[in-house]
């Protein structure tokens, strides 16, 4: 993990309430998929804590990296604000990665709900690389919250779900790997709890892993903010340090 002051070099809105930015440095090329950034946002004691947002993409020749985050409140809003070519204090490569090197895999089932599509994105392109099959599953509420559709259809199979059926499947991406039956080596999945929980109980003693996306305080593993109860009884396991992405089965949801 390194401190440095990043350039913002675009930015742009790709669906309701939800901002694309690119950020540039001098030093990214070690960020893995499924790791995130931490910003601070702001002067003063305004925003006290930093932000924490997922990496949807890494461009080591242009050293930059690509974060999408929904306005949600004072700080997403302010970060929203940020004009092109501000600066911006980031912590780099926070939390656990997908152990995308180390697996043996033909084909991957990635399933994402809502603000946890965008480190997908980033996990997608890395196992394509490797010549993995790649189909995603992609849950939002309706159509006009739905993004980076095309970006993964250019990576693989696509199937976009709604809550309310405005667009694509109506239903959850459960609906999706019921009808489906799709065929897959490991599955990775990153959402709000109540998907990882759905999902992890439909794909129960299947190989795969899960991000869990959830406010943290300090970010580095000091403050204890962020723990989800280990499912060996052993204690706890923190997000931001030990996690955000676990194999599945090792924490209760």
């Amino acid at each position: 993990m390194i401190n440095q002051m990043m350039t913002v070099v675009q930015k742009r809105t790709i669906a309701k309430d939800t901002v694309e930015m690119v950020l540039q440095g001098s030093t990214i090329s070690f960020v893995e998929p499924g790791q995130f950034v931490h910003i601070r946002i702001g002067t003063g004691f305004s925003h006290m804590l930093r932000r924490p947002i997922s990496i949807a993409n890494v461009d080591g020749q242009e050293q930059t990296i690509t974060v999408i985050f929904k306005v949600i409140g004072q700080g997403t809003e302010e970060l929203q604000n940020v004009s092109i070519g501000s600066s911006l204090d980031v912590l780099l490569g926070c939390g656990t990665s997908y152990p995308v090197q180390g697996l043996e895999l033909r084909r991957a089932l990635l399933i994402g709900g809502g603000i946890g599509v965008p480190p997908l994105y980033y996990l997608a392109k890395e196992l394509r690389k490797k010549g993995v099959q790649v189909t995603s599953i992609l849950g939002f509420q309706s159509k006009e919250n739905v993004f980076y559709e095309e970006e993964f259809k250019n990576l693989g199979a696509c199937h976009i779900v709604t809550d309310d059926g405005s667009y694509g499947w109506h239903g959850n991406v459960n609906t999706v790997i019921d009808s489906e039956q799709i065929p897959f080596d490991y599955f990775f999945s990153c959402g709000p709890l109540g998907m990882l929980r759905a999902v992890s109980t439909k794909l129960i003693g299947q190989p795969g892993y899960i991000s869990i996306e959830e406010r943290m305080g300090c970010g580095i593993g000091a403050c204890y903010a962020c723990v989800v109860p280990a499912k060996d009884g052993k204690g706890f396991r923190k997000i931001c340090k030990d996690g955000p992405v676990f194999p599945a089965g090792e924490v209760v949801l």
